[in-house]
């Protein structure tokens, strides 16, 4: 974690960004997500997403910008962004693509709007409107229009009415300019995709996917929509896509085989059990359909039934840090964190760079109630959170071991300093967590502990310092 004596004059956006971003979302995929609402938290399903991102990413310029791929708890297939540091994605999207050139065709499309910079453009558009009203309607028309691919998430309910009254001329102005930002970002994801010899075969597949939605939907005026009309997008799309050298181009393998995976876990999580159990049935002896399967029997019946499933899972492909991941998991979720422990270990040191599984491991360690294993948790915690800065969990954790250490300790600095830590940890927790009064309490006592100008004072003090930027 970058300590914010190296940075400080940078750590109030970088902190804000988090508090916007970070305290949504506090643990990985759970059997009881599929009716939670905010965002989903997976390493297996994270890695492979920026697997996917990477290449774009550097073609693009942007390989030494912060961009964070978050996925969304929703089953419609849309994507957006938000500014020049978070992209996210709908779990329905990555769940309908049937390859993962799909899904790097609608990264290529949203990182066309980071670098274009039209969300900043958006919102001087919008600004020179100087209408609230005008905002709202823009919204309604975003609701019954129905988003995907854009540079601001739609509701995706058709047909729900919008009065424009005197200022329809001016809106008809902001959306067609909407629809030239649409058009430059599918040409950007072309340029991309081109750069990184990737076929744009996936992203033609996905906007025609879009337009079949659209079917049906009666009386919509092309110039009153925020993207342009599915068939005139994927004619003009289709004409470049189809002249690059890369069309004919398909995923490799491995990578197939990676995303039918993460599809498998995002079914076997967000479905009902006896849903998964139709979609793949026992005669699909794949190993994705044996993933959503194990995770299926394990929310329907619990771990005995689930644990035969999941040493299968292992013994197929005894190199792969997520099933061993999910065996401590669900260990750990039926109260057995001892037994967690072993696969949970194994899974890190297979997956040395997964923080999340870093986190579940010290969780799983600090369960046994066992002193000897309070430094290897906080070991792990520490390591996780150097990859993972605003990881409320991590913190939760953090802090928690800690506090073991201060109720073990017997000199009475020691005790002091432990605390100050726990104290510290639990600040970092509530501050990710949105919590700013709770963060700043916690703040100021571990503040105390700590020698004046050292990093962790430094970190306290900051936190004490931080106010929530005023918006005009």
């Amino acid at each position: 974690m970058p300590l914010l004596a190296q940075v400080r004059t940078r750590s109030a956006p970088r902190r804000l960004r988090a508090i916007f971003v970070g305290g949504l979302a506090a643990a990985q995929i759970v059997s009881t997500s599929a009716d939670a609402a905010g965002l989903i938290r997976d390493a297996e399903t994270e890695t492979l997403i920026r697997l996917y991102a990477k290449p774009i990413f550097d073609v693009a310029g942007l390989g030494a910008q912060a961009i964070r791929i978050h996925l969304v708890n929703d089953r419609s297939f849309n994507a957006f962004v938000v500014d020049g540091h978070n992209m996210f994605m709908h779990a329905g999207g990555l769940m309908s693509a049937k390859t993962p050139n799909q899904v790097i065709g609608v990264i290529a499309h949203e990182t066309g709007h980071i670098t274009g910079g039209h969300l900043a453009r958006l919102r001087t558009q919008v600004s020179r409107a100087k209408s609230a009203a005008l905002m709202l309607q823009l919204i309604g028309l975003a609701a019954m229009v129905g988003g995907g691919l854009a540079g601001a998430p739609g509701l995706g309910q058709a047909g729900m009415g919008v009065a424009f009254g005197g200022q329809d001329a001016a809106l008809r102005s902001l959306l067609a300019y909407r629809q030239d930002e649409e058009s430059s970002a599918d040409q950007a994801a072309v340029t991309f995709l081109n750069a990184t010899k990737q076929s744009g075969r996936g992203m033609i597949e996905t906007f025609e996917f879009m337009g079949s939605k659209l079917i049906g939907v009666q009386g919509i005026n092309p110039y009153l929509q925020t993207h342009p009309l599915p068939q005139q997008r994927i004619v003009h799309l289709r004409g470049l896509v189809e002249s690059s050298p890369y069309y004919d181009k398909v995923d490799r393998a491995e990578l197939q085989f990676r995303h039918d995976l993460m599809k498998a876990k995002l079914f076997g999580f967000l479905d009902e059990p006896q849903t998964v159990f139709s979609r793949y049935p026992e005669t699909d002896g794949s190993l994705p359909a044996l993933y959503a399967r194990a995770i299926a029997t394990y929310r329907k019946s619990g771990m005995n039934a689930a644990a035969p499933l999941l040493d299968a899972l292992i013994a197929a492909k005894p190199d792969w840090p997520y099933f061993y991941e999910l065996k401590g998991q669900f260990l750990l979720e039926s109260g057995n964190p001892a037994a967690a422990v072993p696969p949970l270990r194994e899974a890190v040191r297979l997956g040395p760079n997964e923080p999340l599984i870093r986190v579940m491991l010290g969780q799983a360690l600090l369960g046994t109630n066992d002193r000897k294993l309070v430094d290897e948790a906080i070991t792990n915690l520490r390591t996780a959170l150097a990859r993972e800065d605003s990881s409320a969990m991590g913190y939760r954790q953090l802090a928690a071991a800690y506090a073991r250490k201060a109720e073990a300790a017997q000199a009475v600095g020691a005790k002091k300093l432990f605390m100050a830590q726990a104290e510290l940890a639990s600040a970092e927790a509530y501050f990710y967590e949105g919590q700013l009064k709770l963060a700043k309490h916690q703040a100021k006592r571990a503040k105390a502990g700590f020698i004046d100008g050292t990093p962790n004072w430094i970190k306290a003090d900051d936190i004490l310092a931080f106010e929530v930027p005023r918006t005009n």
